[in-house]
């Protein structure tokens, strides 16, 4: 406390190292969240895709047969089917057209567990008619803000007029800006190269009790190898895998966070070093009057202790403006969770201990004849 400048830069130095991990550890998350976060929302107890299924992104078509010899088995409630591609949707102020992530659903079947979809699911019977994600980024144009004065606007998918009758949340994700949702008619009107039997994902209902990983290992064995069967839990698994082990955008933000860890350890390092090194004839007079090493090792921890606490919370604090900016700029799932923090201070105390363990070579080098 008396040197308030040095305890200051240290404090800062500290802060800046937990930004840097808190960011990083943001934005994974947030990629995660993003990326599994239609996979969450498909409304199926069990899903078919593709035997080569990896991702959404990258889910390869099936035959729509597959899902009606699934009908034949006992405790299958139903099937719907889901189709999915990117398009382009233009944006009616500007001209520009942009890629947009577009869904076909069955009207009448299960596709998302969306409030809103639900609710304007009768508007997608109709040709042309599509529902505008209310989470897209805004270079699609003001849409929400026009269907709310209009009650209905036209805009161009894919080169093809539609209508805009209802709006829904899903969110983007690190692969598509923006959602919409059309009837399975109007997406094989956008996509003519398409054929209707080709279909991207199956969603299949059980009967109420029903165990879904004994029906999907039933399954499994019975139908052709050209497909695969996941419970709702294990296919927002399989999605966040693919990102794991993709391995680039894991190893630069987990890199990302090792990077900050460095950088704390050094700064706190720099500041404990510096301050033992200022009062070594202080803590030669207390050697010479008798202290031992564990009470010396017990005064430097509790400074790299105090360092951590001061240092965690500007660091803490400035990271929820970075997170709220970060989402107001990208609509990314972005924000601070009770986890992420304690892990946050977790590491700020590691980091600081082991910054004042390399320093207590220092101090074990004070001797009492410094004294004099």
């Amino acid at each position: 406390m008396k040197e308030k400048t040095r305890l200051a830069v240290a404090v800062a130095g500290i802060a800046f190292a937990d930004i840097l991990i808190f960011v990083q550890m943001g934005f994974e998350a947030s990629l995660y969240t993003s990326a599994t976060k239609a996979n969450e929302a498909l409304d199926g107890d069990l899903i078919v895709v593709d035997k080569q299924f990896q991702s959404l992104s990258t889910t390869k078509s099936f035959t729509r047969d597959r899902l009606y010899q699934v009908l034949s088995y006992e405790g299958v409630q139903s099937v719907s089917y889901v189709y999915l591609a990117m398009g382009q949707w233009r944006n009616s102020q500007t001209g520009i057209d942009r890629a947009i992530m577009i869904w076909g659903i069955e009207p009448d079947g299960a596709s998302f567990k969306l409030p809103e979809l639900k609710q304007n699911a009768s508007e997608l019977r109709l040709l042309n008619s599509a529902l505008f994600d209310l989470a897209s980024r805004p270079e699609y144009g003001n849409v929400a803000e026009l269907l709310k004065k209009q009650g209905q606007i036209e805009a161009t998918l894919n080169r093809h007029d539609i209508s805009v009758s209802g709006l829904f949340t899903l969110g983007t994700s690190f692969t598509a800006d923006g959602n919409v949702i059309v009837g399975d008619s109007t997406f094989l009107k956008l996509f003519s190269q398409r054929q209707p039997y080709e279909i991207d994902v199956g969603l299949i209902k059980l009967k109420p009790g029903i165990n879904p990983i004994s029906i999907r290992t039933q399954l499994s064995n019975a139908l052709p190898k050209d497909i695969k069967i996941f419970t709702h839990e294990e296919f927002v698994a399989a999605e966040r895998h693919y990102i794991e082990s993709g391995g680039t955008i894991g190893f630069i933000f987990g890199l990302g966070v090792i990077v900050g860890f460095i950088v704390g350890i050094v700064i706190v390092y720099q500041i404990l070093y510096t301050d033992v090194a200022n009062h070594l004839p202080e803590y030669a007079t207390l050697k010479a009057m008798g202290y031992g090493d564990k009470y010396f090792v017990g005064v430097l921890m509790q400074e790299a202790l105090l360092l951590a606490t001061f240092g965690f919370i500007p660091g803490y604090l400035v990271s929820l403006g970075i997170y709220q900016i970060a989402y107001v700029v990208t609509l990314l799932p972005i924000g601070m969770t009770l986890n992420r923090a304690i892990n946050v201070f977790t590491l700020t105390v590691i980091m600081c201990t082991l910054s004042g363990a390399i320093a207590l070579r220092k101090l074990q080098s004070a001797d009492p004849a410094d004294v004099f």
